[in-house]
């Protein structure tokens, strides 16, 4: 019998592209935060708190409520809950087998009824259940790796094949054909380490500096640290790891294990329904603000200790002349308190222990990674700490033209649409964008004034078209993309949004003013999403930009409202904070009536790119993704600036792309790619996966010495950041290389990208030589070809604008 469900109100409305990491054992925390990110209690005695089934009934029973779908949560979403709440902590098959599927299997279909019980307190019994399962499965993957570790001789020359990804493939039927999947991870994971072995050596071996002619060799005595080197060396980093994984595990506790069984069933639903706790609420808040108090210290957990990764310019590390990058924090201390041993703690409670309120002292014990046995205490005070990386910024481009005069371009970067926002404040819309720690009362920030201070600095410098770099941009505040829209049209709608009932309300750019007129292109990846897709979307509408990219956006076209659980009765007077619960509500639409969801807003010039072949990247890659719909099309008026001149840059862009160098190269590395997305297996032979990297070195090797061939191009960059943009005039420009430094790699993937098969080498920062006796130092930069491209297909669009009349054009 179903349960009647009480009637919540809902307090802000939130949207959030939330991106989360699939790991072969288990979920885990990311590998690096910022000091004063996110906080954990780190228990060992996993028992459910006092309130945790009142809070997973409340988010069941908003769930049905409240999610645009209006579900309820019957025997077929039990089922999915079942399936996901496994996944995550077995995303690749390889820890439960059928035994122990067939006995849980009465949870499958009955998920919801222990959820949704008549006393309001969700039975989850079988959270803890699987969860303990999944531990004695790891405790024995564990105890079987070292055992293979101590016995096996690895050899890699057969024909043996892995499939890495095995998350469409069967469980294993008992233990022992888990552990063959154990045993052939493990074997997979012996044959990286031993390739990546074989490569440092032969690094080292070349990077020894010649001594020159004449000198004196200088012999200095120091003292002999016997290392472990080949086989014995692959062991010990092998068995370290599967222990470090094991202990961070067990680490975890009673609201890590109620994040991932609600987040299980949210998922459910759609990909962007989450349960917040506390911490994750708070990291939401530094997203938005770009701004935390603490340290100014990125930190990563290696080999047990937290680490210094890089410390954030001007923030109290920085200052303080005693902490440097590879640092290791031993213990923190409060103000007068005694220190807390920090080593072998849980990464995310250390940080918790560093981050606290602004003005108030934090003591750190350092250790070098040099030398553990000296130690050092430093003593902070913590501060507001800007995240100045993703700030908009900007850059002038100069190009001599064929009269002899030049032509300045604008290029706007734009990683996030952030804004000040407080969780316990007024209702506020959000779409799209990733978070980071504790609500702050920060400096106000707003995406669309730190824009319109960059175009108003570029319309000083006379450019004569603009660059809107959004390809890293997840989405963020829809109310600052609304404005920020608004700068480069008149009044009128910019996007619509509607709910399941089919009501719609439509957001428009109130102010007549235009900030800037001129040619304008936005140009987006795979990766645009949300907040950046209504801009994208909005301006492709109204013929006011050209849009230069990906095949399409990412297609996230949904809106989240954000529900403190406080509110919900049993929780109202809880004696923690039981957390939020966001919720897909509603789906926006552009302008003119077309969704973004799912198909994102395609381009008006789609450029080569890896990206455009991936599977694994947009909603489409994501489970239970909303469909794909339109609405009727907003009023408003077209520029029709587009339009008339997209056949002729069609065809100028498609005949440079056609003999464009970098884009060979990207052609190239796209055959790769997809030769090797249809494999979906790599080879355990060791000398095939040598040949597989030779062939890769050449490659890249080739395509480094074409680009140092090149001549340098004629132009001039000026960086503009938002503390000098102010300022009078110009920055000196950058420094001249072969290849100007850029923010993507050759095949319009941002740096790092899974991806990119073949990435450009950065020049280096000291002298070494490579195998070939080539001096590193002159290697070229990386290239960014789609932003490159761009550039010439603005300076076409800005003389046919101007040959059509169809704007006046400042050069």
């Amino acid at each position: 019998m179903r349960l009647k469900r009480t009637p919540l109100l809902l307090v802000s409305l939130l949207g959030v592209a939330w991106l989360l990491r699939a790991v072969e054992t288990a979920p885990q925390p990311s590998p690096q935060t910022l000091a004063g990110a996110v906080p954990a209690t780190g228990t060992n005695a996993l028992v459910p708190g006092p309130n945790d089934g009142r809070i997973v009934y409340a988010a069941a029973t908003m769930l049905e409520m409240y999610q645009f779908l209006k579900h309820p949560l019957d025997d077929e979403f039990s089922q999915k809950f079942f399936d996901r709440y496994l996944e995550t902590f077995d995303p690749q098959h390889i820890h439960f087998t059928e035994a122990d599927l067939a006995e849980f299997d009465s949870y499958r279909t009955n998920l919801d009824d222990l959820t949704l019980t008549e006393k309001k307190v969700a039975d989850i019994t079988p959270a803890y259940r699987i969860f303990d399962r999944f531990m004695e499965r790891l405790e024995q993957r564990v105890a079987y790796a070292e055992t293979l570790l101590k016995k096996e001789q690895f050899q890699f020359d057969d024909d043996e094949r892995i499939l890495l990804n095995r998350k469409d493939a069967p469980y294993p039927r008992d233990l022992e054909e888990a552990k063959q999947l154990w045993r052939q991870r493990l074997r997979f994971e012996y044959l990286q380490e031993k390739l990546g072995q074989q490569q440092t050596a032969a690094a080292k071996k070349n990077s020894s500096p010649a001594t020159p002619k004449g000198s004196a060799k200088v012999v200095i005595a120091t003292k002999e640290v016997k290392k472990k080197t080949g086989p014995e060396e692959i062991v010990d980093t092998l068995a370290r790891r599967y222990q470090r994984n094991l202990h961070m595990i067990k680490e975890w506790d009673n609201e890590d294990l109620l994040q991932f069984y609600i987040n299980a069933l949210a998922r459910v639903y759609d990909p962007h329904s989450d349960y917040f706790n506390p911490r994750q609420a708070d990291n939401f808040a530094i997203g938005m603000n770009l701004a935390l108090f603490g340290i100014g210290a990125e930190l990563y957990s290696d080999d047990g200790y937290c680490t210094i990764r890089k410390l954030v310019a001007g923030g109290p590390a920085e200052k303080s002349k005693e902490i440097k990058e590879k640092d290791r924090i031993v213990a923190v201390a409060q103000s007068n308190a005694p220190p807390v041993d920090a080593v072998e703690l849980k990464l995310d409670k250390v940080v918790q222990m560093i981050r606290g309120p602004k003005g108030t002292e934090v003591r750190l014990t350092i250790v070098s990674p040099d030398d553990s046995s000296e130690r050092r205490i430093v003593t902070l005070i913590r501060d507001e700490i800007k995240l100045v990386d993703q700030e908009a910024k900007a850059k002038i481009i100069e190009l001599p033209g064929g009269d002899g005069k030049t032509t300045r371009l604008g290029v706007i970067d734009l990683p996030s649409f952030y804004a000040t926002i407080d969780l316990g404040g007024p209702r506020q819309m959000l779409a799209g964008g990733e978070g980071g720690g504790k609500p702050v009362k920060a400096t106000p920030r707003s995406t669309s004034v730190d824009v319109a201070r960059l175009l108003t600095k570029l319309k000083q410098e006379n450019v004569g078209g603009i660059v809107l770099d959004l390809r890293r941009n997840g989405g963020g505040s829809l109310e600052e993309a609304v404005k920020l829209t608004g700068l480069f049209i008149k009044e009128g709608p910019v996007v619509q949004v509607s709910g399941p009932d089919g009501g719609t309300l439509v957001d428009n750019d109130e102010d007549a003013n235009v900030l800037y007129e001129g040619p304008l292109i936005v140009l987006t990846s795979r990766f645009s999403a949300s907040a950046s897709e209504i801009v994208a979307g909005a301006l492709q509408d109204y013929g006011r930009a050209l849009i230069v990219g990906d095949v399409s956006t990412h297609g996230k076209g949904t809106v989240q409202n954000l529900n403190s659980l406080r509110s919900f009765p049993g929780l109202t007077r809880a004696a923690n904070d039981p957390g939020a619960l966001k919720i897909t509500i509603r789906k926006f639409y552009r302008a003119g009536g077309a969704s973004t969801q799912l198909k994102g807003v395609m381009p008006d010039i789609v450029l080569p790119s890896v990206l455009n072949y991936s599977k694994d990247i947009g909603e489409s890659a994501l489970e239970n993704p909303l469909q794909w719909d339109t609405i009727d099309s907003a009023r408003f008026d077209k520029l029709n600036l587009v339009e008339p001149c997209l056949p002729d840059l069609l065809r100028q862009s498609s005949a440079r792309v056609a003999t464009n160098q970098e884009f060979n190269y990207i052609r190239e590395d796209i055959d790769i790619f997809k030769k090797r997305q249809a494999d979906k297996t790599i080879s355990l032979n060791e000398r095939e996966r040598l040949q597989e990297k030779d062939a890769d070195d050449a490659r890249l090797k080739a395509r480094d010495k074409e680009r140092l061939a090149r001549k340098d191009p004629d132009q001039k960059v000026y960086e503009l950041t938002l503390k000098q943009v102010d300022l009078p005039g110009l920055p000196p420009p950058l420094e001249k290389t072969n290849a100007a430094a850029k923010n993507f790699t050759a095949n319009g993937a941002p740096p790092g990208d899974s991806a990119t098969t073949a990435s450009v080498s950065a020049k280096t920062a000291s002298p070494a030589n490579d195998p070939d006796g080539e001096d590193l130092e002159d290697k070229p930069s990386s290239v960014d070809a789609m932003l490159d491209e761009t550039e010439r297909i603005l300076l076409d669009y800005i003389a046919l604008l101007a040959q059509k009349n169809l704007l006046t054009v400042n050069h």
